[in-house]
């Protein structure tokens, strides 16, 4: 994965709490290859009307908005079922960060893990990240020194140490445990000299 250290970009308010992963991408179309990409159908059933046409009224198809790299939303979002597919959403339409107030718990795992950034703010945070985006503009996204810049204001975010290590890194779990390589050598031979019984029996 690409590391994520700063990203400077356009945002999109979706003023919105308890934005579930079924929202986010409705089951019916989990069937198709991710090679295909998810991207479309992001939000669809909120971003498009019953003819498949965008709602103008809705942030995502506000040409202020246009080519959104974060998304600001209030409380819960990710909320609901584990399909990792809510992430694959996101990021094939182009997200990198999502900041809100709180998170559904496996949807943030998993957004990690897919390089997509979780980013919790206090709520007033988010309503006053909201009230800047309205007309449009971007943020500035710090993961270093967890903070969020929007005009002359800095707002702190919090996040897991270890998902700030995989995403600071752009590691998965493999490279992170891959990290701790030295250390595993290390006892694995120390354990062999300790325990030489434990080691399996090589055949003859």
């Amino acid at each position: 994965m690409q590391p994520f250290t700063l990203l400077d970009a356009p945002a999109c308010p979706l003023p919105l709490s308890n934005v579930d992963t079924d929202q986010l991408i409705p089951a019916r179309f989990m069937k198709r290859s991710r090679a295909e990409g998810y991207g479309q159908f992001l939000l669809h059933d909120l971003r498009l009307d019953s003819e498949g046409r965008p709602k103008p009224d809705f942030p995502l198809n506000d040409p202020r908005h246009s080519g959104a790299r974060i998304l600001v939303a209030r409380r819960n979002f990710g909320a609901g079922s584990s399909r990792e597919a809510a992430v694959y959403a996101l990021v094939d339409h182009g997200i990198r960060a999502v900041v809100a107030p709180s998170f559904g718990d496996i949807f943030s795992a998993n957004a990690v893990n897919n390089g997509l950034l979780p980013a919790r703010v206090e709520e007033a945070a988010a309503e006053r990240l909201l009230e800047h985006l309205e007309g449009g503009g971007t943020l500035r996204i710090d993961l270093s020194a967890c903070t969020i810049s929007a005009g002359n204001e800095t707002f702190p975010f919090e996040i897991d140490s270890v998902w700030r290590v995989k995403l600071l890194n752009g590691w998965d779990d493999i490279d992170l445990t891959q990290s701790y390589r030295a250390a595993i050598d290390a006892f694995a031979a120390a354990d062999a000299r300790a325990r030489p019984w434990m080691l399996p029996a090589t055949p003859r």
